[in-house]
């Protein structure tokens, strides 16, 4: 009786009602096993602290310490404007992103071959083992390969949120187009920057000259402050003039950059 009662007392005072369950940062930065739920019950704050471990931690064992600064970016846009809560469209398209660089450094670092479902993982994995063996040797074909990464890890975090009935608004959708127009532009280095030639000078008469350094710039995933000022922007047009009569990556790219090189050039 006395040892039932006693293994009673153990039990409630080892999960005691109302316990946070939740995985912190700290451990799935250490372990790289946490799972797109465990990241969509993670705030923003958490979400960039998670982010910021990882690349800090296991990633510095591969070369990895800054490539996902403009991820950074966009976490950081996302806390600062409350966007993303737990079991949001925003939240588990984030989570799909996060979930997969984490299990592609996993797997890069050869602790397992599970991408948790994430195509992105392996995607990722292939990229990270690129940075850390200089198979990347060109700026174009480094931001192409972080491109497909992201690319995968983010339509996977749709079809996630999908999943759980969760659909972009119309906002949403717009703010996501920009995300769209990003990676197109990262895997599209010299057709871009010829664009930025012909049209620059219409667009700004600076342009043309300094497309290299503001392509550079834009795209540098090392970056964090191109992304926030990116997401800003691309939030704007959202909630209040929807860019109409553009057709195609290559226009809204354009049509973006007429914002972007003024903050470029304000930096």
């Amino acid at each position: 009786m006395v040892l039932s009662l006693l293994g009673i007392l153990a039990s409630v005072l080892a999960a005691p009602a109302g316990a946070d369950t939740r995985r912190t940062p700290a451990e799935c930065a250490a372990t790289l096993d946490c799972t797109a739920a465990d990241i969509d019950l993670m705030t923003m704050a958490e979400r960039l602290e998670f982010v910021r471990a990882m690349q800090e931690g296991p990633g510095a064992q591969l070369g990895v310490t800054d490539r996902w600064r403009n991820i950074e970016g966009v976490i950081t846009f996302f806390r600062d404007h409350r966007l993303g809560a737990p079991g949001t469209w925003v939240s588990y398209v984030d989570a799909g992103i996060v979930e997969g660089i984490e299990r592609g450094i996993a797997i890069a670092l050869g602790r397992s071959d599970d991408g948790f479902g994430n195509p992105g993982s392996a995607t990722w994995a292939t990229y990270i083992t690129g940075v850390a063996e200089g198979t990347w040797a060109t700026r174009g074909a480094h931001d192409r390969a972080w491109s497909e990464a992201e690319q995968a890890s983010t339509e996977h975090g749709v079809a996630v949120a999908e999943s759980h009935g969760q659909y972009a608004t119309g906002v949403e959708q717009r703010f996501y187009q920009f995300s769209e127009t990003y990676r197109w532009a990262l895997r599209n280095r010299p057709f871009a920057l010829d664009l930025l030639a012909v049209y620059g000078w219409l667009i700004h008469p600076d342009l043309a000259g300094a497309r290299v350094p503001f392509y550079d710039w834009f795209t540098d995933v090392r970056e964090s402050a191109p992304s926030i000022k990116g997401c800003e922007m691309a939030y704007g047009f959202a909630q209040l003039h929807p860019i109409a009569g553009v057709l195609g990556a290559a226009g809204l790219f354009l049509a973006y950059v007429t914002e972007l090189f003024d903050e470029y050039q304000a930096r």
